[in-house]
């Protein structure tokens, strides 16, 4: 598979060395990990994690780093020079569509489900890939979706537009809060200038969609292809017919559905309802936490009425079940003559 850092000859350095400038020019700041975290903003386990070279981070963390920490921006020149993922294998059945990846100058596709892995997650990929492997398998695999991203995400990636069904967004993966994450990626991403993502919406009705999941694929030579999967399994076609077919349906699609900026809105939406659901168990535990605060003040000085009536309730309580008991006269019901 050809690689665009290899190609220039200069795939520099490593991630290590990464984590390690980042590291240096953090604390040269005079910032913990969990400061750098704030101002990005992300997790500081992700930053920590960046450091140590274990996660490939994206060009807009470097970028944002090197504005937090005065780098001149250093980080994304070097980020822009790492091989990221050096030794990566792809299925036997996906290897041909990971080298079209490598060399397309433009990309249009349309989803269905599932976001497309060209613009999922790091946690959205590792949730699909949990389904089936584990271990080292697990991290190959992750390893080798994430690995077709970063010429796309690079800021003179190819042309790539994407059509999703509003399904790719409402089919939760793993949880809430992955899917809250990847809608902010969609949003993030769409901002730039090679990247436009549409949705189309479940409820426009007259919306002529594709049969299926779709890729319409242009090579550097012009040649063109259509991509399609069926179960571990990729259907490759280049007749012009058929090409102009499926390009036909798509960009008809692409017209009827709202803009890349109308779908904004939608997406937020979506990312709302998530982080909604989120914060649901949190109201539930602090509605707990009040509960058990109130029985608490109930029990502390200076409730002295409330406390006396506890204990001489609990006294004749008491006082009851150790008190003999006799048995009562319970007159017998009188017959009746028949």
């Amino acid at each position: 598979m050809s690689r665009r850092n290899a190609e220039g000859g200069s795939a520099a350095t490593t991630g290590a060395v990464f984590g390690e400038l980042l590291k240096h020019f953090r604390e040269a700041a005079g910032l913990t990990q969990e400061g750098l975290a704030k101002e990005i903003p992300c997790d500081r386990s992700h930053v920590a994690r960046v450091e140590a070279g274990t996660r490939v981070p994206q060009d807009t963390f470097a970028k944002k780093c090197d504005e937090v920490l005065g780098t001149g921006g250093v980080l994304l020149r070097l980020w822009g020079r790492i091989d990221w993922y050096p030794q990566v294998e792809h299925p036997d059945w996906f290897r041909r569509r990971a080298e079209m990846d490598a060399v397309a100058v433009a990309l249009r596709e349309y989803q269905e489900r599932v976001i497309p892995g060209l613009l999922q997650t790091e946690d959205y990929v590792r949730a699909l890939f949990s389904r089936v492997a584990s271990g080292d398998e697990l991290e190959e695999r992750v390893r080798a979706r994430l690995s077709r991203q970063q010429r796309f995400l690079a800021e003179d990636g190819p042309l790539y537009v994407v059509v999703l069904d509003e399904s790719c967004l409402r089919n939760v993966v793993e949880s809430p809060a992955v899917m809250r994450d990847q809608c902010a990626h969609l949003l993030n991403v769409g901002r730039r200038p090679n990247i436009r993502i549409q949705v189309a919406p479940a409820a426009l009705l007259g919306l002529v969609r594709p049969s299926g999941s779709m890729s319409l694929i242009k090579l550097p030579d012009g040649h063109e292809w259509v991509y399609s999967e069926s179960l571990d399994r990729g259907h490759f076609n280049d007749d012009p017919a058929i090409y102009a077919g499926h390009s036909q349906t798509y960009d008809v699609l692409r017209a009827d559905s709202p803009s890349a900026r109308e779908s904004v809105a939608l997406i937020s939406d979506v990312m709302e309802g998530y982080e909604q659901h989120e914060q649901a168990p949190a109201q539930h535990r602090n509605v707990d936490q009040e509960q058990l605060q109130r029985l608490q003040r109930r029990q502390l000085p200076g409730n002295g009425d409330l406390d006396q009536e506890q204990l001489q309730r609990g006294k004749r309580r008491r006082l009851h079940r150790s008190s003999p008991r006799f048995p009562r006269h319970r007159p017998r019901p009188r017959q009746q003559n028949p």
